[in-house]
C-alpha cells in the first residue's frame, strides 16, 4: 500500500515538472514586439538579426532579444559647470532629444546608447560655454543650442541614433557674477531713465521756446499791421481834411469875386471889360451853386503806399478814383472857360 502511494506520488511530480518546463520552453520561445519597437535576436550569442512589431517564435533558452524603443526620448543632462572665456563661472543644464534610427547599429556600434549620447552632450555642453563669454551664454541661448547638436549629431549618427533637437533650460551665473549682473542693470535702467527724463525736459523747453517765439511773431505782426492801419487812417484824413480846406479856400475867392460883380452891376456904365479870369470865375461860382467839387487843380498829398487787402478794407481805390474824375472834369471845364474870354 505505501509502495503504490510513492509511486504515485513521483510520477505526479515528474508529471508536474514536465508540465512546467513545457509551459517555460512555450513562454521563452513566444516573443511579442509592440508597435513602437524593434528587438535584436541573438541565437547562441550571434547577431540573427531585427524583430518587427507582432508575435514571433524564437528557439528557447539559447536565444535572447534586446529591445529599443523607436520613438523620440527625452533626456535630461545633468547641470554642468564651465568657466567661460572671459573667466566666469557657470552653471547650466539642458535636455536632449533623441531618436533611434538603426536598431542593429545601436546594438552592434555601442554599449548602451543613451547612456553614451548623455556623457557625450554634458562635454560637448561644457565645451560650448567654455567657448563663449558671458554675455553670449546669457543671450546666445540658440547658439549654443544649435552648436551642441551640430558636435554630438555626428558621432551618435554612427551609434545609428539621431539628435533631433537640445534645448538649454538655464544658464545661470555665480552669485557674485549674478549680484554684480543686478547692479549694472540697475545702473543702466537708472541712466535710461535720467536720458529719458532730460530728453522730455528738453523736448518741453523747444516746445515752450517755439511757442513764445510764435506768440511774439504773431503779437508783432499784429503791432506792425495796428501802426500801418493807424498811419494809413491818418494818411486818409489828412487828404480829406486838405480837400476840405481847398475847397474852402476857393470857395471864398469865389464868393469875394462876385461881390465885385455885384458892385461893378451897380455902376452906372453900360460897357464893361472882363478879365478872363473873371468869367472862369463866374463859372466856378456855378459849379459851387450846384454841389461840383472844386476844378482848379491843386498839390496832392502823397501818403504812403497801402497793401492791397488794407487798401480794399479801406475803400481807397473806389476814393481816388471818385476823385480823380472830378479833378479831371473840373480841369477840362476851366480850361475851356479860360480860353473863350468874353465881354460883356
Amino acid at each position: 500500500m505505501v509502495t503504490g502511494i510513492v509511486q504515485l506520488n513521483v510520477a505526479s511530480v515528474v508529471g508536474l515538472v514536465l508540465l512546467a518546463l513545457a509551459v517555460v520552453t512555450v513562454a521563452d520561445s513566444v516573443e511579442i514586439v509592440q508597435a513602437y519597437e524593434k528587438r535584436a535576436l541573438t541565437v547562441f550569442g550571434d547577431m540573427q538579426g531585427l524583430l518587427d512589431p507582432g508575435v514571433h517564435v524564437v528557439p528557447p533558452f539559447v536565444s535572447k532579444t534586446y529591445v529599443f524603443d523607436m520613438r523620440t526620448e527625452a533626456m535630461d543632462v545633468p547641470r554642468q559647470e564651465a568657466i567661460t572665456r572671459d573667466n566666469s563661472p557657470v552653471t547650466a543644464d539642458a535636455v536632449v532629444y533623441i531618436r533611434v534610427m538603426d536598431a542593429e547599429r545601436a546594438f552592434l556600434e555601442v554599449d548602451d546608447y543613451r547612456k553614451a549620447t548623455l556623457n557625450l552632450a554634458q562635454t560637448t555642453l561644457r565645451a560650448v560655454l567654455g567657448d563663449m563669454e558671458l554675455d553670449e551664454t546669457l543671450s546666445r541661448r540658440d547658439e549654443i543650442n544649435r552648436r551642441i547638436r551640430t558636435q554630438i549629431d555626428e558621432p551618435t549618427n554612427e551609434w545609428g541614433v539621431r539628435v533631433e533637437s537640445v534645448e538649454v533650460r538655464e544658464v545661470k551665473p555665480s552669485g557674485d557674477v549674478e549680484a554684480a549682473m543686478e547692479q549694472q542693470t540697475a545702473a543702466e535702467r537708472r541712466r535710461r531713465a535720467m536720458i529719458l527724463e532730460a530728453q522730455g525736459e528738453r523736448r518741453s523747453a523747444i516746445e515752450r521756446a517755439q511757442g513764445d517765439k510764435q506768440s511774439n511773431i504773431v503779437r508783432a505782426q499784429g503791432e506792425k499791421q495796428a501802426q500801418i492801419l493807424e498811419a494809413q487812417g491818418d494818411a486818409i484824413s489828412t487828404v480829406l481834411r486838405a480837400r476840405a480846406a481847398e475847397s474852402m479856400g476857393e470857395k471864398a475867392v469865389i464868393d469875394k469875386g462876385m461881390e465885385t460883380l455885384s458892385k461893378i452891376g451897380t455902376s452906372p456904365s453900360t460897357t464893361f471889360v472882363l478879365p478872363q479870369e473873371l468869367t472862369s470865375l463866374v463859372g466856378r461860382y456855378g459849379k459851387h451853386l450846384s454841389g461840383s467839387d472844386v476844378a482848379t487843380p491843386a498839390e496832392r498829398v502823397e501818403s504812403r503806399e497801402f497793401d492791397a487787402e488794407t487798401r480794399e478794407l479801406l475803400g481807397l481805390d473806389d476814393i481816388e478814383e471818385l476823385v480823380d474824375e472830378q479833378h479831371t472834369g473840373n480841369g477840362h471845364e476851366e480850361a475851356k472857360e479860360d480860353a473863350e474870354p468874353e465881354s460883356i
